[in-house]
């Protein structure tokens, strides 16, 4: 069995000159929870680090590749970026600055060609999909523009599109769960892991130990992405690991 992956999160914009990481509930009310570069720091005894730049627009573009390279200066674990990726050119640049992966969503939705294109170039582990998903009637829909916009796609025909496009990975977040620390959205979790043999990234409602433990043993989700959790001091990721050991899931030391 492949050891489960401990995965913080940050979600990055640009506020009063600087990148600094903040954080919300269901993709909106925003909190400031620190500096990139120093929270990385404290990561480096977790599996990966996803950064997420939740306020993309053209104009601070820039900046954030220069957060980028300077928390990839930081890191001695795998890189995931993501935000703001439109183009393959957007996707080389973050590459360049510094991630180890890059995450693509809207971007995708819109052109699944772009999924095959960047797999072609960088290869397969360095394309993950994130997909922004909710309970809409009695399935789940995938959602573009940062969570706001409904689109055509269900969620297990998109992760089935995602895995023939070559895709790495899938991070998936339950709009309905994000921010809430209510728990992970375990029925989603488990029809997207029926859905794909990719690996699957749990996101969205993470407060606890338990949390990650329940979407480790009810579903086949390969890793647990948590912000808040880590962030403001609950519970470290050594602290983490060792609850998770106890309670016989295999993590990495």
């Amino acid at each position: 069995m492949l050891a489960k992956r401990i995965i913080p999160c940050l979600d990055c914009d640009y506020r009063r000159g600087e990148v600094v990481v903040l954080k919300g509930r269901q993709f909106g009310a925003l909190r400031y929870a620190g500096d990139p570069v120093e929270l990385a720091g404290k990561y480096q005894n977790a599996d990966e680090l996803v950064m997420l730049d939740i306020g993309a627009t053209v104009d601070r573009r820039g900046t954030f590749l220069a957060a980028i390279s300077a928390v990839s200066g930081t890191c001695s674990i795998p890189l995931c970026v993501g935000g703001g990726v439109r183009t393959f050119s957007d996707f080389e640049k973050r590459v360049k600055a510094g991630a180890d992966q890059c995450a693509i969503n809207t971007a995708a939705l819109s052109d699944p060609l772009l999924i095959s294109r960047c797999a072609m170039e960088f290869g397969s582990q360095a394309v993950v999909v994130a997909v922004d998903a909710k309970r809409v009637g009695d399935g789940y829909k995938c959602f573009a523009g940062a969570g706001k916009k409904e689109t055509e796609w269900e969620l297990a025909e998109w992760l089935s599109e995602a895995e023939a496009r070559e895709a790495g990975e899938i991070l998936l977040t339950s709009i309905d769960r994000d921010g809430t620390g209510e728990g992970f959205d375990i029925p989603m979790l488990r029809a997207a892991c029926k859905a794909c043999s990719l690996p699957i990234i749990a996101s969205g409602g993470c407060s606890s130990v338990e949390d990650m433990a329940d979407a480790f043993t009810n579903t086949a989700a390969s890793g647990a992405l948590a912000a808040s959790i880590f962030h403001f001091g609950k519970i470290t990721v050594e602290e983490c690991k060792k609850e998770l050991l106890l309670r016989g899931i295999e993590v990495r030391p």
